[in-house]
C-alpha cells in the first residue's frame, strides 16, 4: 500500500466518524422544529435516497454472489425493524436529555452489540474486550443520572439506551449480510426504515415539519448515515476492518464536544467522571480490536546418542498468544533442532 493511498484512507476513517458524530448535536437543534419520529424517518430516508443515487453509478458492476437473496430475507427484515425502531428512541433521547450526554451514551452499542454476540449468535469475548464492557456500563450508568446529587435515571438516557440496545442488536443481524453489496445494504436500510418510521410518525399523529426542515433533516442523514457508512467502506478496503474500526471509536467523542459548542451545553462534574470511564472502556476496546490471537506452531527435533546408536524424536506443539499488530497478515513458525551431544540450538523465525 503506497504512502499516499494510507493517508487517504485514514483521512476517510477520520472523517466518517467526524460526519456520524454531528447526528446527535445537529438533530437536537433540529428536533425544535421536527418531531423525533419524523426526525428519525427523514434521517433514514435522507442516507437511503443519497446511497440511492451513488449505488445507480455501480449497480451494474456488482455480481449476482454480491446481492441480497431469499436465504438473508430473515436478516434483512430484522436489520430493517430495528433500524425503525432505533433511531426513533435515539430522537426520543436526544429531546428528553442532553446531546453530549447521548453522543457519549452512544458507545453502549459496543456493550450492547458483544453481549448480544455472545449470549444470542455464541460468538467468544476476550479479557480485554470484557474490561472495556465493564468501563463503558460503569460510564453509562454516571451519564445517565439527572445530575450530581441524583441517583434516578434521566428519561432522555434510557431511551438512547434502548436505541443502543436495537443497534447491537441490528448490528448481528447485518453481520450476517455483511459480504454482500453495501451500497444495497445501506438503500435498504435507509428506504424501508425510513418509510417505516413515517408510517409510525402518521400513526402517533405528529405533526409535519415544514418542507425546508425536512430537507435538512434528509441532508443531515445522508452526511451522518449514508455518506459515513460509505466513507467508512473505502477506508476499510485500505486500512481493513481492524484499523478503521479503531480511528472510528472516536466518533462519540467528537459528538460530545460539538454538543458544547451547537447546544451551548454546560457539563456538570459527574459528566467528566463519565467521560473519563468511558475514554479508559474505548481504550480497552481499540487495543482489543488492535490485537489478535495467533496460533504458533512449534517443532523440536531431538537426535541424542545411547550407547553408540542414534535417536530421533520429534516432539511438535502449539499455542496460542496475542499481538499488537497493524496489518491483517502476521505468521510464525518455529523449528528447532537439538543434539544433545553437540548441545548446539538451531532456531528459526520467521514473521
Amino acid at each position: 500500500m503506497s504512502q499516499n493511498k494510507k493517508l487517504i484512507a485514514v483521512i476517510f476513517a477520520l472523517l466518517a466518524a467526524i460526519f456520524y458524530a454531528i447526528n446527535t448535536p445537529v438533530s437536537k437543534v433540529l428536533l425544535d422544529n421536527v418531531g423525533p419520529t419524523y426526525m428519525a424517518a427523514f434521517l433514514y430516508l435522507g442516507a437511503g435516497i443519497g446511497v440511492g443515487i451513488m449505488y445507480m453509478f455501480r449497480f451494474r458492476n456488482d455480481s449476482n454472489e454480491e446481492r441480497l437473496g431469499i436465504k438473508d430475507l430473515p436478516y434483512t427484515l430484522g436489520m430493517i425493524v430495528l433500524d425503525v425502531a432505533a433511531p426513533i428512541f435515539l430522537m426520543l433521547g436526544i429531546k428528553n436529555g442532553s446531546a453530549s450526554n447521548a453522543s457519549l451514551l452512544g458507545n453502549f452499542e459496543i456493550v450492547a452489540t458483544t453481549l448480544i454476540a455472545l449470549l444470542i449468535f455464541g460468538e467468544k469475548i476476550t479479557a480485554k474486550l470484557w474490561c472495556g464492557i465493564s468501563f463503558i456500563f460503569a460510564s453509562s450508568i454516571f451519564l445517565s443520572l439527572e445530575g450530581a446529587e441524583s441517583f434516578q435515571f434521566s428519561l432522555g438516557s434510557v431511551f438512547v439506551f434502548l436505541a443502543t440496545c436495537c443497534w447491537g442488536l441490528e448490528n448481528n443481524c447485518t453481520r450476517k449480510i455483511s459480504d454482500k453489496s453495501t451500497h444495497e445494504i445501506v438503500l435498504l436500510k435507509g428506504i424501508f426504515s425510513g418509510c417505516g418510521a413515517l408510517i409510525v410518525a402518521m400513526i402517533v399523529g405528529e405533526k409535519m415539519p415544514e418542507i425546508r426542515f425536512i430537507i435538512f433533516a434528509m441532508l443531515l442523514g445522508f452526511i451522518a448515515y449514508g455518506l459515513s457508512i460509505f466513507l467508512y467502506i473505502k477506508a476499510q478496503r485500505e486500512l481493513g476492518a481492524v484499523k478503521t474500526s479503531a480511528y472510528y471509536a472516536i466518533a462519540p467523542f467528537i459528538g460530545a464536544f460539538i454538543a458544547f459548542a451547537v447546544n451551548g451545553e454546560k457539563p456538570e462534574p459527574i459528566y467528566f467522571v463519565g467521560l473519563a470511564l468511558m475514554i479508559v472502556g474505548t481504550i480497552f476496546v481499540v487495543y482489543d480490536t488492535l490485537t489478535k490471537q495467533h496460533t504458533h506452531e512449534h517443532r523440536h527435533v531431538i537426535v541424542h546418542s545411547h550407547n553408540g546408536v542414534s535417536h530421533l524424536h520429534v516432539i511438535e506443539h502449539s499455542h496460542e498468544h496475542s499481538h499488537f499488530v497493524l496489518e491483517e497478515k502476521h505468521k510464525h513458525y518455529h523449528e528447532d533442532y537439538v543434539n544433545d551431544e553437540e548441545h548446539m540450538l538451531e532456531h528459526r523465525g520467521r514473521v
